[in-house]
C-alpha cells in the first residue's frame, strides 16, 4: 500500500511534567481540538474493551474461533452494557452506593467495573427475603456482620 499522508498534533506540558505526546490523524482536514477530541472519545472505548477482556472473558482461550467470536462477543459487551447501567442506577439511589474497593491501588474516589459489577452482585445476592433453606431443615444462625463480610468477599472475587 502506498504511504497515506498524516496530520499530527504534538502537545507539550507548559510545566515540564509529562512528556510531550504526538497524535495522528489520516484525515488531514480535521483541526487540532477536533484530533485531540477523537482521541479522548476512543479511550473511553479502549477502557470498554479491556475491562471486558479482564473481567468477562472477551478475546480468551474459549474465544479463539471465529464462530465463537460472533457468538460470544455481542452477548459479553451486552452483559458489560447491562451492568454498567444497572450500577448506574444504584448510584442514583440513596440507599445503595457503588464504591471503590479500599484496598484497591487505583484512584479510591471514581469507581471502576470491577466496582460497578460488586455491587451489582451484592444486590442480586442479599435480597431481604434470600434463603436457601426450607422449613424444617437443619440450619445455623450466623451474625448479619458476618454474613455481609462474607457476601462481600464474594462479590469482589474475579
Amino acid at each position: 500500500m502506498p504511504p497515506a499522508a498524516i496530520r499530527w498534533v504534538l502537545v507539550r506540558d507548559p510545566s515540564g511534567q509529562r512528556d510531550a505526546q504526538a497524535f495522528l490523524c489520516t484525515d488531514l482536514d480535521l483541526e487540532p481540538t477536533a484530533i485531540l477530541q477523537r482521541f479522548v472519545c476512543r479511550w473511553r472505548i479502549e477502557t470498554t474493551f479491556q475491562e471486558v477482556r479482564e473481567h468477562l472473558g472477551v478475546e480468551t482461550q474459549r474465544q479463539w474461533s471465529d464462530l465463537a467470536i460472533l457468538r460470544t462477543t455481542p452477548a459479553l459487551l451486552g452483559l458489560y452494557s447491562l451492568v454498567t447501567v444497572w450500577a448506574h442506577g444504584l448510584t442514583q439511589k440513596s440507599s445503595t452506593v457503588v464504591r471503590p474497593h479500599p484496598a484497591a491501588w487505583y484512584n479510591k474516589h471514581q469507581p471502576t467495573f470491577s466496582d460497578a459489577i460488586a455491587a451489582v452482585r451484592r444486590v442480586l445476592w442479599s435480597p431481604p427475603s434470600f434463603s436457601m433453606c426450607r422449613s424444617g431443615c437443619e440450619s445455623i444462625e450466623i451474625p448479619v456482620t458476618l454474613l455481609n463480610r462474607f457476601v462481600e468477599t464474594l462479590c469482589l472475587a474475579a
